[in-house]
């Protein structure tokens, strides 16, 4: 999610400066914003830095991460995520809520679908995840995709994350048909580097000037999730051959899936971690680990499954990514819960460090907290509702009375066990 953060930036800034959007962005290092003092942040908003550009991103990926964790997020932490909705549906990146959207909004469709999936995992305001789901069907392009913003290009990113939002909201994806018959897959697998030619199975995140296709790290981990039409917090799937790059000029959504899971698992066979892109422009530097790109690719390998593929790089996450974690506060750390929760690695011991006691210290208070830490495919419990019996949600206190009811022991030992839904 590197890419789409400051993808994210730089389209907004250009929108409101009045120039065009760049065309292509790669992996780069972006410094966080400076601190903000606590005082001038909103109640119930995650993280302590500037939200201009990821206000409403960084909350819902910590509710996901939470979600996958058994942690109930706050009535004050939803509250000020549906509070960024206008009422069309759309969120933007962050906005002053106490001022309605109007025509100089800036909407948002990576926020809007990320808000949606946030609200759907954690069972909570559905009548707002699906008005969020029906604004982004009515902004979908001719070519079946979605730019960042409403009617700029299809990129990958946009299209994959809207994909995920629109199906965990119940919507068939392959039926979204424009009027030249394009569906959502179209756009991306537009988007794939053809078998057979230099860096084939991977996905540009948008053609060159000229149509040419440039492989993209992130856009190609998106692309896997939305071809299998996933959201970002995707458990593993259960384990297929060996990923392999299937040539044709006709294939499913999921071939071209496996086809970027087959990128990821020979670029990270190579090394364990990605690594950033340089600018354009920029001099010539010792390139680094793109921490972010390498936990998105581990969940996209795990939900193409692949997981066995992933963990050597899940081995490198937990010597080498908590520091950026933590510093990179609740954005970053959510995404390594993800790949820690994709890949069956313990997320509250993960290289030494409780990743999810450190994301909720990042926002208020959650409501309710259960252990242990679930498996890969493990229980999934939405929980709508907050608990003061001992932190567990309501979904635990009926499991606990059936339990009891029928003499079965051992209760803790057992959360881990359910199926994932």
């Amino acid at each position: 999610m590197t890419v789409r953060r400051s993808a994210a930036a730089l389209a907004t800034t250009a929108v409101l400066l009045g120039v065009a959007a760049p065309v292509a962005v790669a992996p780069v290092a972006v410094a966080a914003p400076s601190p903000s003092p606590s005082a001038d942040l909103p109640a119930g908003l995650y993280g302590t830095t500037d939200p201009t550009y990821d206000g409403v991103w960084r909350q819902s990926l910590a509710f996901l991460a939470q979600k996958i964790e058994y942690v109930t997020p706050s009535t004050q932490a939803v509250d000020w995520l549906v509070g960024q909705q206008c009422d069309s549906g759309a969120f933007t990146s962050y906005r002053d809520a106490s001022k309605p959207c109007d025509a100089s909004t800036v909407m948002d469709t990576n926020a809007t679908a990320i808000a949606v999936q946030a609200l759907v995992e954690i069972n909570q305001r559905r009548e707002d995840a699906n008005n969020g789901a029906d604004w982004l069907k009515s902004v979908q392009n001719e070519d079946g995709g979605w730019g960042y913003n409403p009617g700029s290009p299809s990129d990958a990113n946009s299209t994959s994350i809207v994909i995920g939002a629109l199906a965990r909201t119940g919507v068939p994806v392959n039926e979204l048909t424009t009027k030249n018959g394009s569906t959502p897959y179209t756009a991306l697998q537009s988007l794939a580097i053809a078998c057979g030619e230099k860096d084939g199975g991977a996905f540009a995140y948008q053609p060159g000037k000229k149509g040419e296709l440039t492989a993209n790290m992130d856009a190609t981990a998106a692309s896997v999730l939305g071809l299998m039409g996933k959201g970002i917090a995707s458990g593993t799937s259960n384990a297929v051959k060996d990923p392999s790059c299937t040539k044709g000029d006709d294939l499913s959504p999921e071939q071209s899936a496996q086809n970027g899971a087959s990128f990821l698992a020979d670029t990270l066979k190579k090394r364990p971690y990605l690594e950033q892109a340089p600018m354009p422009g920029a001099e010539e530097s010792k390139p680094q680990p793109d921490y972010g790109n390498t936990s998105d690719a581990v969940v996209a390998l795990a939900a193409s499954g692949h997981a066995d593929k992933a963990k050597a790089s899940v081995a490198w996450l937990q010597k080498n990514g908590t520091g950026w974690a933590k510093q990179g506060g609740p954005a970053a750390t959510a995404q390594l819960i993800l790949a820690a929760h994709a890949t069956g690695a313990d997320a509250r011991s993960f290289g030494g460090v409780d990743l999810v006691k450190q994301l909720n210290s990042m926002g208020p208070s959650p409501a309710a907290t259960a252990l242990p830490s679930p498996t890969p495919t493990g229980p999934q419990p939405s929980s709508g509702t907050d608990s003061d019996d001992g932190g567990l949600s309501l979904g635990w206190l009926i499991g606990i009375g059936l339990l009891a009811g029928t003499g079965i022991g051992f209760l803790l030992s057992m959360r881990g066990k359910k199926k994932q839904p």
